[in-house]
């Protein structure tokens, strides 16, 4: 049972805002291109899971939130009404927000929060993308539950067989406890939140959990070809993700197509997703879904498994929820929690399709290189961690021995456009002050690091190379990176050090990934090349939930361009401020 708190006032009428914002984008025209309008009611929502009920933060009263479905060069125009408890803020993640980095979302960075009681219109193209994104929110741990599927439909066909029916499939997580109360003790005594309760697929942990009834159904005809929309909205765990006797031919990651790659298991971090062609071409009966973890550190996990069922259409009567289902459901066999190799080969194996007249077209000059060390450190106790333990420390976690804090007053983008002093330094360094053995654990390193507000200024339109290393100080772990405002080449990525004449031969220049977020090995590195061609300010940070408030982040301040569809347009009007 669930019951949602959501008025149903009128929505305030949005004419003149979509008219303004519509003549700043005229650049940007598709002939067919629509306006597509939409309204987020935040509010809360009471649900059941695992026999227990729970007060959550939803949209439009559902779990996962509602399906935004656009095609290729459409204006989205989406009216977020706050109606929750919290204070909160929106992200359209992987959504390039070309001259509309106002929308992009993540809190304190290119906004102020949307406060209790108040409202905000996200005003922004979609333009050069196509295929599965997400939006989620971006505070605290609000994306457990204010997330849904962000579709861009192409304007001509799919460049693979077109399917027979489309199904999007969001992982999650799930809490007994309040996910802001859960956020906030971890933040009070500088430590870890607790562990999730259950792992979720389309908002349902399956029969596999104490006490659970509730299992997500995908009922399929023989022979019919289903294109699976695969998104990670877990807030801290990487997942396995397969269907019992079924095979999937991958032709996207993170919206951006690839290769035809085939495979038994999907492996997805936070944050990515995965378009996967499925062929229901198994005996007609039942199948389990099932997504577990991925470890990829010796940390505590979520050692448990989501289930859906997969049934074909040979009696309708097993569709009834009363039908026992489980005990007749084939389950598949999952890899071992810690099986890198098996999550490795996924991460690494699919290339980029470079089509005829769209090719993908690596730069080869680079203008600016980085070597960006990041992983889990000490730092200081803030004054807000009242619960911290002063003599050890707080858990932080650094890019370059910089934990990136957040700004309290006004936003990094506001403070950008409006020339404001004393709010951020330029002066992120390019690599780390002390090169060292980053992937041992032996070395003496002193685990401290420095908190503060450094951002690395690029101008408009430069080649930017980043290496990536995961370090081991506190542990190796495979941290998803996902960068804002841009897709990215992944020209490598393996185990161990980087090491310059080893890697560069590894390179991939013809067809890599184009992801915007990367799975960088645990105790390894990888190497991304992007474009700054988007002013702005643009974070870069792990989509592990619990690092970001730790400080696994950075940000890139793009400067203007020298023409004027290169120019960072001024807030709109109803910009929410601190």
């Amino acid at each position: 049972m669930e019951h949602s708190n959501r008025s149903m006032q009128p929505v305030p009428i949005l004419c003149l805002s979509v008219l303004l914002f519509v003549a700043t984008q005229q650049q940007f025209a598709i002939a067919d291109a629509k306006i597509i309008l939409r309204t987020f009611h935040v509010g809360n929502l009471t649900i059941s899971r695992l026999c227990q009920s729970t007060v959550i933060t939803a949209v439009n009263g559902k779990l996962p939130g509602p399906t935004i479905d656009v095609h290729e060069g459409d204006t989205l125009l989406v009216h977020v009404i706050n109606e929750s408890p919290y204070d909160l803020t929106i992200h359209w993640h992987g959504i390039f927000q070309k001259l509309s980095a106002w929308a992009d979302g993540p809190n304190m960075i290119t906004q102020c929060p949307i406060q209790s009681g108040g409202s905000y219109v996200y005003r922004f193209n979609v333009m050069g993308q196509e295929g599965t994104l997400w939006w989620h929110a971006h505070v605290s741990y609000l994306r457990a539950t204010l997330h849904g599927p962000l579709i861009i439909r192409p304007r001509e066909a799919y460049p693979f067989p077109k399917p027979d029916k489309e199904v999007t499939i969001i992982l999650g997580e799930w809490w007994k406890d309040n996910v802001v109360d859960v956020d906030t003790q971890a933040l009070l005594t500088g430590g870890v939140p607790n562990i999730s309760d259950a792992f979720t697929i389309n908002g349902k942990p399956g029969d596999q959990y104490e006490c659970s009834k509730d299992m997500y159904r995908l009922t399929v005809y023989s022979g019919k070809t289903y294109l699976l929309r695969i998104i990670n909205a877990a807030l801290d765990h990487q997942l396995f993700f397969k269907v019992a006797g079924h095979s999937f031919t991958v032709v996207a990651i993170d919206a951006t197509y690839t290769n035809p790659y085939t495979t038994d298991v999907i492996v997805t971090a936070p944050g990515q997703t995965v378009d996967a062609l499925m062929v229901a071409d198994a005996s007609p009966s039942l199948y389990y879904m099932s997504a577990r973890a991925y470890a990829s550190s010796k940390g505590a996990y979520n050692n448990s498994t989501a289930t859906a069922i997969l049934q074909y259409n040979y009696n309708t009567s097993l569709s009834s929820s009363s039908q026992p289902l489980a005990p007749k459901a084939s389950m598949p066999v999952m890899p071992a929690a810690t099986d890198t190799d098996t999550a490795h080969r996924f991460y690494t194996g699919p290339t980029s399709l470079v089509r005829p007249g769209n090719p993908t077209a690596v730069p080869l000059e680079v203008s600016t290189r980085m070597f960006v060390a990041f992983g889990l450190g000490l730092a200081t106790c803030q004054p807000q961690q009242l619960l911290c333990n002063q003599t050890r420390g707080a858990l932080a976690a650094s890019m370059n021995n910089v934990s990136f804090q957040f700004p309290t007053g006004i936003s990094l983008l506001e403070a950008h456009y409006k020339g404001a002093n004393g709010v951020y330094t330029t002066d992120f360094p390019n690599k780390p002050a002390v090169l060292y053995d980053f992937t041992s654990n032996k070395i003496g390193m002193a685990p401290f690091t420095e908190k503060a507000t450094k951002v690395k200024r690029l101008r408009y339109n430069e080649t930017v190379e980043l290496v990536l290393q995961n370090t081991a100080i506190l542990g190796t772990e495979s941290h998803p990176i996902h960068l804002h405002g841009f897709n990215f080449f992944v020209l490598a990525q393996d185990f161990g050090n980087y090491e310059e004449s080893k890697a560069r031969a590894m390179y991939n220049l013809v067809d890599p990934q184009v992801r915007n977020t990367v799975a960088v090995p645990a105790g390894g590195w990888a190497v991304i090349r992007f474009v700054a061609n988007n002013p702005g300010v643009w974070i870069m940070h792990c989509h592990l939930d619990m690092h970001l408030p730790m400080g696994l982040a950075t940000v890139f301040e793009v400067e203007d361009g020298p023409t004027a569809d290169a120019i960072l347009p001024p807030p709109p009007s109803d910009f929410p401020i601190c």
